[in-house]
């Protein structure tokens, strides 16, 4: 009698341990995740996106499969995990900036996608409409607000008259932020210095030509500046001039002033998108959408006290105002 109770007290045991370890879900899904590369601004979407995927019931190896792959900033490495992702028949993919967002649309007509922190969705070809996106794409857009950002950079220096910006001229956000930082200085009498890299090998040579003849440089949310913002953190420090971007977390990671969203929203706000297509959603009711409102203006206080500058009144009283240290 003892014996059979051990034997069956050991079995519910047994069966309690495999429930609290958590079942496989029959119906498991797949998802697939391809990031440009390693930066701040793309690996807090990252985490935000998994953390917001938790709290809406989400468990790997549960009942959903998540694959994960990093193009380490190479169009080609991206095209060919794309193609590794089709033999995997996902039932969504997750593409996180422009230019992976841009290979997955090659599997769009039969494995929906969502994109996080495409600048430009339109001009990217993404989509012809964000309100009913129609090439089954959709995802957030990190518009980048470049003429709020500017427009504190003539704060802080109302003698501004060269400026210098710095991108790769490969990806389809930059082309789009640029042009805006252009007809912006072309409207205020400022002049543009223009630099443009394809990797970030060449970033360095770039910004201290930039840096030695310009009275600040601008950055967009350029990926592959964003993965050496040290190098042109560094340089800007040097020749005492300051560095506007195009994100918060580029401030956090040496740039002086931004004014933008808070990238965690974004990141969580795709884990909703992708949430939806999961249950079963189609693409064409999910609309794009554009991170525009609720700014901050995000300044870096070491590199304010590293640049000697005074913050004018218009700035510092501002209640939007985030000081990163």
């Amino acid at each position: 009698m003892n014996k059979l109770l051990k034997g069956l007290l050991a079995s519910v045991i047994f069966m309690g341990l495999l429930v609290g370890c958590g079942e496989k879900d029959k119906n498991m899904k797949k998802v697939a995740i391809i990031q440009l590369v390693e930066h701040t601004s793309l690996n807090t979407i990252k985490s935000a996106f998994d953390e917001r995927m938790k709290e809406l019931g989400y468990e790997d190896g549960v009942n959903v499969e998540y694959i994960f792959k990093n193009a380490q900033g190479d169009n080609n490495t991206a095209a060919s995990i794309i193609q590794e992702f089709k033999g995997e028949n996902p039932d969504v993919i997750m593409a996180i900036a422009t230019p992976v967002a841009q290979s997955a649309a090659t599997l769009s007509k039969d494995i929906p996608v969502v994109f996080a922190a495409v600048s430009d969705p339109i001009g990217a070809k993404l989509t012809t409409s964000l309100k009913q996106p129609d090439k089954n794409i959709t995802g957030t857009s990190d518009e980048i607000q470049v003429e709020l950002i500017l427009d504190k950079a003539l704060q802080v220096n109302p003698q501004l008259k060269k400026l210098g910006v710095i991108y790769n001229k490969g990806e389809a956000n930059s082309i789009t932020n640029i042009k805006k930082a252009k007809d912006y200085c072309d409207d205020k009498g400022i002049r543009i210095e223009e630099a443009t890299v394809t990797n970030v090998n060449e970033i360095q040579s770039a910004v201290d030509v930039l840096s030695s003849q310009c009275d600040a440089i601008f950055v967009p949310n350029d990926n592959t500046v964003a993965s050496a913002m040290n190098v042109v953190s560094s340089a800007c420090i040097k020749a005492k001039i300051p560095l506007y971007v195009g994100a918060d977390s580029m401030v956090q990671d040496g740039g002086f002033l931004s004014v933008g969203i808070n990238y965690e929203n974004l990141g969580k706000e795709t884990a909703d998108m992708v949430n939806k297509v999961l249950k079963g959603t189609a693409i064409s009711n999910i609309p794009v959408k554009v991170f525009k409102e609720d700014l901050n203006i995000y300044v870096n206080e070491k590199v304010l006290k590293e640049l000697d500058i005074s913050l004018p009144e218009s700035i510092k009283n501002d209640k939007a105002l985030f000081m990163m240290k």
